[in-house]
Formats: C-alpha cells, structure tokens, sequence
C-alpha cells in the first residue's frame, strides 16, 4: 500500500457543515496521528474512491475513513465514523477500539507498552465532550468589541490541536476544570497574597522596576513590609497545605479574592485582564506536560526580554506589521528549604510571570484575534478565517492569504538568520490582527518560554547566565531550524492555509504558491541561505511527532519529527514532468 491522491473526492463548498460529535472528534484526530506518524511513513496508507485506507501493519487492522478534501501535505480532511475490514465487510470503530488499536501497534513497534495511554485518550474524550457541550457560550461582559472578539477567538478552541493524541486531556478535577478553563467561556478574580519583603523571589528586564512590577503592585494594596503576589485560585486551592505554615506565622497574608475579573486564554494558565498577561503555575498535567513555570523559565523569561531587546527593536522596525509580546518580570515566593536554598514546591508553585498586553503593540482600529481560532477546521469562534472576507471569492482569498504571509514570514526567517533567534510561530503562540475589513493588519509573536538561541550567536550573553537557565533557553542549528520550520510552515501556515483551501479548495495548489512565492523573495533579497534553498526545493518538512512524543513519555523539547512531502517544490516539478514529457518521443 503507498501514499497517493489519485482519484480525489468531490471538494465540499464552504466550511465543513456542522461540528463533529466527541466520538468523530477523537477518531479522526487519533487517524491524523497515525496517518503523519506512523502509517504514513511506513507507506501504509492510499487514497481511493474518495476515502482514505490506512493499514496499521503490526496490528494487523485495515482502517478506513471518507473524506472531504485530500490535502496536498498530506493532512487531509475526514468526515463520518472510522471503519475497519472485517468479516469481509466494514465495521465502524469507535474511538475507544482505535485508542486500544494504536495501543496494539505502538507496543508492537516499539517494544514497550504504555500504561497511561489509553487513560489520557478517555480523558481526550472526556475533555472534548465537555467543550462541546459548552458551545456556544456567552462571551465576556463588560469587555470593549474588540476585546471580546479577542477573548472569545481565545475561548473557542473546542477541539485543540488536531495532530496531537490526547487534546483537552488533563488530570485535573472536572469541577474545577470547568470553572477555571478557557471553553467553559467564564473569567474569574485572583486570589491575593501579600508576602513579606525578604521572601519575594523577582527579578525584572529593566534597570528599575518599570510598568510590568506596578501591573502586580497595582492590585491591592499590601500593609508595610509586604509585597503583593497574585495567585491564580485553583493553583491556590491545591498548593494552601503548602503555605498554611506561613499563613500562621504572619509571612503571608491572604487578602482574599480581587476585584478585578481575568479571561483565562486558550493555554489555560495564563489569564488577561484587558491589560496585563499573568503566566501562573497550574500543578495540573494538560496535554503532555505538568503546566507550571519552572525556575529556570522564571529567569528564562525575563534574561530572554532583557537579552533580546536589539534584536527585538530590530525586527520591529524592518517590519513594521509584527512584535514580540516581552515578557518583563516575574514574582514569586522564595521560602528558604534544605541547604538555604529557596523551596522548589513554592517558587515554581507559586511564580508568575508578567508580559505585556496587546494595547501598546495594537495599532488603532486592529482586532486582536487568536491565530488557532483563525485556523481552526470547525468555525466554533467568530474569529474564524470564514468570516474575515475570503469566504466571498477565491480571488479575495489569495488577496488576503498574500497579506497574511508578507506580515507573518519574513520577520520569523529574519530572527533566525539576522539574530540566531529562534521563534515558535505556532498557532497558539501568534495572535493576528485584523482591521474592519478582515484584512491581516499586525502579526504579534508571544509566549517566550518556547523561544530560543543559537549558541554561535550568543555565546558570550549566554556565557553570563547561569547553566541552569541557559542550558533550556538553545537549540543548535539543525534542533532551530527544524522548530521554525515546523511552527511557522507545518504548524501555522499549512493548517490556516487547509482553513482557506476548505473554502475554496481549487486554490489550495495556488495558496502554496504564494507560500512559495513570499519564501523565495526573502531568499532573493537576502543572499538565499542554504536552509532556504533546500526548503525551495522540496525536502521533506519536519513535523512534530506528537503522537510518539507522547508514547515515549518525552518532555515537548525532545520532541522528534517525522518528515512529510513539500508541497513547495510542486509547480517546479509539475513543469519540469511536463516539459519531460513534451519532449519525449510519442
């Protein structure tokens, strides 16, 4: 069995025409998994008669799906249940069987099973269903329009990300989860600290404490000797056993809840208020990993901020239409433990860090809107692609794709290659902005905790910082360049790019040719680099393999990648067969 997209289905005409059930939801992401990751590579999988067969060899299990919409990355489009050969028919799968199949051949292939993972499937579904459930929900009070729009793109992510195996997994408490997370569509004060001045951890960018310290102070005021430090309530919740001791002593003050309401985001930890990010601890495993901010990613944050400042002034001034979100400061609680130093239960537990809101980067009359919102393949938020402008006509969408890749690309190939700054474009991770007609006006990059360096640029700064957090904050060159490719073309662009395609899916040939077309005028005005050259070409994009990530229990930044046919490279070698062909004797 190969890989092919020979005899397509008939494109559908629009968006696709309602949500997936929970059951359809969770099947079909656990197939894009298995299709990017594991049959796929293998060359087991074909397209045919409108639907893809998917083989998974070790298992023994011949799968099939219809689709929608092939899609020429490979990340195509299904619709309807998932079925299985048997019994010399086909028989749906639901998604418990699929999980337990792909328990099946991922134990055989590797040679170890994994015990958790069929329980952080059910808990995917579990956390689906109630995202679904939820929809619609009413968006925030009190917020201006634009505001809204913003939170509720951030609050809209009912399905999460559809090439990871266990989105909207968490272990958390379901009571809780529901009032504290983003597509429960609630916001809700902080609780307030004050603690004693000598057992505040913080450090800040600037040379004094500047805008990102008073946005903590400015909460409520603290008696003499104390400083204020925001706790986010669940957090608080699970970590009061921890602080009771202090509490009884006087060295921490429980003020109680604020006044003032945060809109939890689409990462569910870090919380907006209209002004001022807050970045908290979650001792909550969501996904992958345990959402708290280490030590190393408090210092992390503001060394990178404080560092990266010329660079960041650099990219802001050649293009104008994009910044970086800083993250300037954080605070936390330093209670000295065993050997004096500070109690790790408590300063990552408790840290929070401070980055800049959207209101100083945001041009005059720009909506804010998250860009996964933007891309997602079910318009479940009003900041979805469909209702921009491109929807109208295909002209009008590779108007507005060009607009889109001229603010997003070459800033992101510039921080690579000027600055041996590697950013993480992916879609959570980029917030667009749009004026009143829909079109792409800013591009703002946030989240500095998956930003990193490559150490021949930074050699000496990174030399300054302690090992501990210098050691997280690099990638080498070939770790770097796999990162970006793969956030900014596989991540991003290619799933806003299959949004587009799904209203027009004529165009999607035509999209790549403007991704394209924007590569290689970056490329031609700036010597062409050789990673550049090779990307024009056609070599294989690096995609994340999230799926055996997660089957190996790895940390995300050992992440490996599996590689997926470019569609970059196709106009070039679809002229070039042609020509070959034309002149071959008949």
């Amino acid at each position: 069995m190969t890989s092919t997209t020979s005899d397509r289905p008939t494109p559908f005409a629009g968006p696709p025409p309602g949500l997936p059930t929970p059951e359809e939801a969770v099947t079909h992401t656990l197939l894009n998994c298995l299709l990017r990751e594991v049959s796929g590579p293998e060359r087991q999988t074909a397209v045919s008669g409108g639907r893809l067969l998917l083989r998974l060899p070790r298992a023994g299990v011949l799968l099939r799906v219809a689709l929608r919409r092939t899609s020429l990355l490979g990340a195509h489009r299904f619709t309807g249940p998932v079925t299985e050969e048997r019994d010399g028919g086909w028989s749906a799968v639901g998604w418990r069987r699929l999980a337990e199949y792909t328990h099946t051949e991922l134990s055989l292939r590797t040679g170890m099973p994994n015990d958790e993972f069929l329980g952080q499937i059910t808990a995917s579904h579990r956390g689906v269903s109630s995202a679904l459930r939820a929809l619609p929900h009413p968006g925030p009070t009190g917020a201006d329009r634009r505001l809204a729009a913003y939170l509720a793109s951030e609050q809209s992510l009912a399905l999460g990300h559809r090439f990871h195996p266990t989105p909207k997994a968490h272990n958390g408490d379901p009571a809780a989860w529901s009032s504290y997370a983003p597509e429960a569509g609630v916001s809700f004060p902080l609780r307030l600290l004050a603690v004693r001045d000598h057992l505040v951890a913080e450090e800040h960018a600037d040379p004094e404490p500047g805008p990102a310290v008073r946005a903590l102070d400015g909460l409520a005021p603290v008696p003499p000797g104390y400083r204020l430090l925001p706790a986010h309530p669940w957090q608080y919740g699970e970590l009061r056993p921890a602080l009771a001791p202090l509490l009884a002593t006087g060295d921490v003050l429980d003020l109680g809840t604020g006044r003032r309401r945060f809109t939890p985001t689409a990462s569910v930890r870090t919380l907006y208020d209209g002004e001022t990010f807050l970045k908290f601890s979650l001792n909550v495993r969501i996904t992958n990993c345990l959402r708290k901010n280490a030590a190393y990613e408090l210092s992390g944050a503001v060394a990178l901020t404080r560092l990266l400042g010329p660079a960041l002034t650099d990219l802001a001034d050649r293009f104008p239409g994009t910044a970086v979100l800083r993250e300037p400061a954080y605070r936390s609680l330093a209670v000295p433990g065993p050997g004096g130093r500070p109690d790790t239960t408590l300063l990552e537990g408790f840290g929070v860090i401070v980055r800049e809101g959207l209101a100083g980067r945001l041009r005059p009359g720009v909506t804010p809107l998250l860009a996964a919102s933007v891309a997602d393949e079910y318009p479940t938020g009003p900041g979805h692609v469909s209702a921009l402008g491109p929807a109208g006509h295909p002209a009008a969408a590779l108007t507005w794709w060009r607009s889109y890749l001229a603010l997003l690309i070459p800033p992101v190939l510039a921080a690579y290659f000027d600055h041996g700054l590697v950013l993480e474009p992916h879609l959570q991770n980029v917030v667009v902005g749009v004026g009143d007609d829909g079109r792409p006006a800013q591009i703002l990059f946030r989240d500095l905790e998956g930003t990193k360096l490559l150490p021949g640029h930074h050699a000496e700064a990174l030399a300054a910082l302690p090992p501990e957090v210098a050691g997280p904050m690099t990638y080498d060159a070939r770790r770097g360049w796999d990162r970006v490719v793969y956030c900014l073309l596989v991540n991003h662009v290619a799933e806003l790019l299959a949004a587009l395609a799904d209203l027009h899916p004529q165009t999607e040939a035509a999209l790549w040719s403007e991704v394209r077309r924007t590569i290689r005028r970056y490329a031609d005005e700036h010597g062409c680099p050789p990673e550049l050259s090779a990307l024009l070409a056609g070599v294989p994009l690096p995609a994340k393999a999230n799926l055996l990530t997660r089957w190996e229990r790895s940390a995300d930044r050992h992440a490996g990648y599996v590689r997926l046919p470019s569609p970059l490279a196709e106009d070039v070698l679809y002229q070039a067969h042609h020509t070959d062909a034309e002149r071959s004797p008949r």
